[in-house]
């Protein structure tokens, strides 16, 4: 059984005061409603977990109500950070699930491909994240102000989500963070402090997250232009 958890629990407060980037409009939907109905329609997929602020409920309800999503979903409520949020949904999944799919809210552009790719992937290897090779040069400065190396970027990768995972793997992993008190920014982070590897899934398209004003026309952009031509 496979499962997803939809992280949609921050306020994003780069967009401004006051302003769920979530629910934003982006070519007259929300953000979170472009990221939902790809996995809404993943065959490979049984349930959605989606983690958001209990006083999102109502709003995430009438997001699912307008756009007919007819897959299986809960709400959990998020955590304090983001760690804490994907544990929550870890401790909501159903004891069947074998494989989890943890994806930012924020990220509509993800594509079902990328998804099914990490998805054989974790399979196969047990954790898998999706990621783009860094192709800008990439400076190292020790003050934020004067540059002190340069980096090798043939080994850098921006890495993305979806991030996948065979249950109990994740579970040890995050258990462990939380055991030791430390704070990570994603879940991978998670499986390198256990040893457990981690597999690059190369993604082919853009996959942007929304975290500034600014990026909303880009990713408006990239979602028409993946919306199939008229003959």
């Amino acid at each position: 059984m496979v499962s997803a958890i939809i992280v949609a629990a921050g306020k994003g407060t780069r967009m401004g005061p006051n302003v769920d980037k979530l629910l934003l409009q982006v070519n007259s939907e929300p953000v979170v409603a472009h990221t939902w109905r790809v996995f809404d329609a993943l065959p490979q997929l049984t349930e959605i977990i989606l983690v958001i602020r209990n006083e999102m409920e109502s709003a995430f309800s009438e997001i699912a109500e307008n756009h007919g999503f007819t897959k299986p979903f809960r709400f959990v409520a998020g955590g304090k950070e983001r760690q804490d949020s994907v544990w929550n949904g870890l401790e909501a999944l159903s004891p069947q699930c074998e494989i989890v799919i943890i994806q930012d809210g924020a990220r509509p552009c993800t594509g079902r491909e990328l998804i099914a790719n990490t998805l054989d992937a974790a399979v196969t290897y047990g954790a898998a994240v999706a990621a783009q090779a860094i192709t800008d040069t990439v400076k190292e400065s020790a003050d934020g102000s004067m540059v002190t190396g340069t980096l090798d970027r043939s080994r850098l990768f921006s890495v993305q989500t979806p991030q996948t995972f065979r249950v109990p793997i994740i579970r040890r992993a995050l258990s462990e963070v939380r055991h030791r008190g430390l704070s990570v920014t994603d879940d991978t982070a998670a499986c390198e402090l256990i040893g457990q590897p981690v597999k690059l899934v190369l993604s082919s398209r853009p996959n942007p997250k929304v975290t500034k004003p600014e990026d909303l026309s880009y990713v408006g952009f990239l979602l028409r232009s993946e919306q199939p031509k008229s003959p």
